[in-house]
């Protein structure tokens, strides 16, 4: 099962973007059961695409998958790999649910962004699939 993963258990360097990093995923041995899987990142950073300057944020993905799971080694690799992209926070939040549902074609995802306040205003944004999906409390 674990044959297909590559960064698993193998060292290796940081994708520089996005564009770079490898998502991966394996099967789900529970694919007959609904169930939520929590993912936290809150050391999540890019880049203002006006002013250049860092954003970070507390990224969290709660997904029920389908049949397959994401692996989280990769996963870290991929968020990790923003670090240097300069994107507007909306846009990040929408491209990694994008990349989430190509990655591992979860039953229900939300992928959500709690950025930290620039200029006084905290912004958090909140993508879905399908879209609609009602946030579940222990998601969020």
């Amino acid at each position: 099962m674990t044959e297909e993963l590559s960064l698993l258990g193998h060292a290796s360097r940081l994708p520089g973007e996005p564009g770079e990093a490898v998502l991966e995923s394996f099967p789900n041995r529970n694919a007959g059961r609904d169930y939520w899987i929590h993912l936290d990142y809150p050391e999540f950073s890019s880049l203002c695409p006006v002013t250049g300057q860092p954003d970070t944020a507390r990224l969290r993905i709660c997904y029920v998958p389908g049949e397959r799971c994401l692996e989280t080694k990769s996963l870290k690799y991929y968020l990790a790999s923003w670090r240097n992209t300069a994107l507007f926070n909306e846009d990040i939040v929408n491209r990694i649910l994008d990349d989430v549902v190509k990655a591992c074609a979860p039953r229900q995802v939300i992928v959500r962004g709690d950025f930290s306040a620039r200029g006084g205003i905290r912004l958090t944004c909140q993508a879905s699939e399908p879209a609609g999906v009602p946030a579940n409390p222990f998601a969020l």
